[in-house]
C-alpha cells in the first residue's frame, strides 16, 4: 500500500500561485544500482540493500542541479509565488529513509513525499497538484501525460557546459508546447505541405500541447521579478523555420506567455544551440532531438503516444 509523509497529510490542496514540480527519487538521485537489484531481485533485496546503506548519502542525479536552482528561486524572492519540489518514490517509508537523509543532507526543502513500495507513483502526481512530473520511468510518465500532466522522461544526459545561476528551462514546438496537428500534416505530407498549411493558419492561434500549462505557471513564477533581473530564462527551441515561424509568435503572443529567447533552426541539431543556451533542462518529443540533446544538457523525452486525445484536438 502507497504511504504519504505525514508532513504532506493527504490534502492536495495548494496556492493556485504555487509551481510545484513532482519529481521521482531516480530523477533526483543516482540510484542505477539499486534499481538493477530491484528489477533483478525484487522488492525485498533492495529494501534490505537500502536499509544496510541508509546512512551512505546518494550522489546527485540528473535532474538535481534543476531542483536546487527551482528551490533556491524561493530564497531570491520569499514574497513571490512558491516553488514546491515533490518526491515520489517507488520505495518503502522504510526503504526511502535513506533517500530522506540524503535530502536533508544537500539541504534540499523537500517536505513532502509518496512512497508506494514498488506501485505506481503516477496517481499521485495529480493528487498532489503537480505542474510537471520528471521520472525515470517512462510508464510513469506515460500514465501523467494521460491524466493531463506535463511529464517527461529524464533521460541519462551529460551536464551543462556553461553554468550559471539563472535557472534555464528550454521547450520544443510542435507536440509539446502546442498541440501536434501541424507536426502530423509534416510527417504525412512532407515539408511543403506544412509550410503551406501554416502560412495560411498563420494568424489563427495553434493549440495548447502537453507542457503549455507548465509554460503558464512558469509565466506567473516569472512575472514576479523584475525582467532585467530575473533568475529565470526560458527559450523555443524548434526545427521549424521561416514561414513557419510566424504563426508561433503569434500563438504565444495570443496566450500571453513569457519566452524570452526563440531558436528556429530549420531541422539543424538542437544539442549545440542548447549547450550554448545553457539548458538545466531541454524537453522534446522527437527520439532524434533528445539523443542530440542529451548529449549537452539534461533532457527530458515528451512520448507522444501517451497524450489525451485532447491534446491534439
Amino acid at each position: 500500500m502507497a504511504q504519504v509523509s505525514d508532513v504532506a497529510g493527504m490534502n492536495a490542496e495548494r496556492d493556485r500561485d504555487t509551481l510545484v514540480v513532482a519529481i521521482s527519487s531516480r530523477a533526483l538521485f543516482e540510484l542505477g544500482e539499486s534499481h538493477e537489484l530491484f528489477e533483478r531481485s525484487g522488492v525485498e533485496a533492495f529494501a534490505e540493500h537500502q536499509i544496510a546503506r541508509e546512512d551512505e548519502l546518494l550522489a546527485p542525479g540528473i535532474a538535481f542541479p534543476l531542483v536546487q536552482k527551482l528551490l533556491n528561486l524561493n530564497r531570491a524572492a520569499p514574497a513571490a509565488p512558491r516553488v514546491e519540489v515533490i518526491l515520489l518514490s517507488r520505495n518503502s517509508a522504510d526503504t526511502g529513509l535513506r533517500i530522506f537523509n540524503s535530502i536533508e543532507h544537500y539541504k534540499l526543502d523537500i517536505a513532502r513525499a509518496a512512497f508506494t513500495r514498488g506501485a505506481p507513483t503516477s496517481p499521485y502526481v495529480h493528487a498532489f497538484g503537480a505542474d510537471l512530473f520528471l521520472s525515470a520511468n517512462p510508464d510513469s510518465v506515460a500514465q501523467a501525460l494521460a491524466s493531463g500532466v506535463a511529464a517527461a522522461t529524464i533521460l541519462p544526459s551529460k551536464a551543462p557546459q556553461r553554468q550559471s545561476d539563472q535557472l534555464r528551462i528550454a521547450f520544443d514546438g510542435d507536440a509539446v508546447l502546442f498541440g501536434d496537428e501541424s507536426e502530423v500534416i509534416s510527417e504525412q505530407r512532407g515539408i511543403e505541405a506544412f509550410h503551406d498549411n501554416e502560412s495560411v493558419r498563420a494568424r489563427e492561434p495553434l493549440s495548447g500541447g502537453p507542457f503549455r500549462g507548465f509554460l503558464d505557471a512558469l509565466h506567473r513564477l516569472q512575472a514576479a521579478f523584475p525582467s532585467e533581473a530575473s533568475p529565470i530564462r526560458t527559450a523555443l527551441v524548434t526545427a521549424r523555420s521561416a514561414p513557419a515561424h510566424k504563426r508561433v509568435i503569434l500563438t504565444l503572443r495570443d496566450w500571453g506567455v513569457r519566452i524570452d529567447e526563440a531558436l528556429f533552426l530549420g531541422g539543424r541539431p538542437k544539442g549545440p544551440f542548447l549547450d550554448a543556451f545553457g539548458a538545466d533542462i531541454f524537453f522534446d518529443d522527437s527520439a532524434v532531438n533528445v539523443e542530440s540533446a542529451r548529449q549537452h544538457v539534461a533532457t527530458g523525452h515528451v512520448p507522444r503516444k501517451a497524450r489525451k486525445v485532447a491534446d491534439a484536438d
